[in-house]
């Protein structure tokens, strides 16, 4: 769990990333899941857009995706969510 300064720090880093991923029409697969599991890995921080033809709730699709990843979620304004997760082996991000 997240401390509030901890998600403020998280918003910051993320508002400069211009790495982002997308979330179309098909919602959720286990190929897209996949993806975001390796970016996380990669990344610790990333933001997903919701694109207008998601059929689901963007805060559904949130707190899944952040369910199947063992993510924290750190954010969703708009169309978009922040998720993080620490990289045990080698963490990039120090909060």
């Amino acid at each position: 769990m997240l401390t509030p300064q901890q998600k403020k720090t998280l918003k910051s880093l993320a508002s400069t990333s211009k790495l982002r991923y997308q979330i179309g029409k098909n919602d959720l697969t286990p190929s897209l899941i996949l993806m975001l599991d390796k970016a996380l890995v990669a990344h610790e921080l990333i933001k997903i857009d919701v694109m207008k033809g998601c059929s689901l709730p963007i805060m559904e699709i949130a707190l899944d995706i952040a369910n199947d990843l063992n993510a924290e979620l750190v954010h969703v304004i708009g169309r978009v969510i922040v998720l993080y997760r620490k990289n045990k082996n080698n963490p990039k991000i120090k909060i």
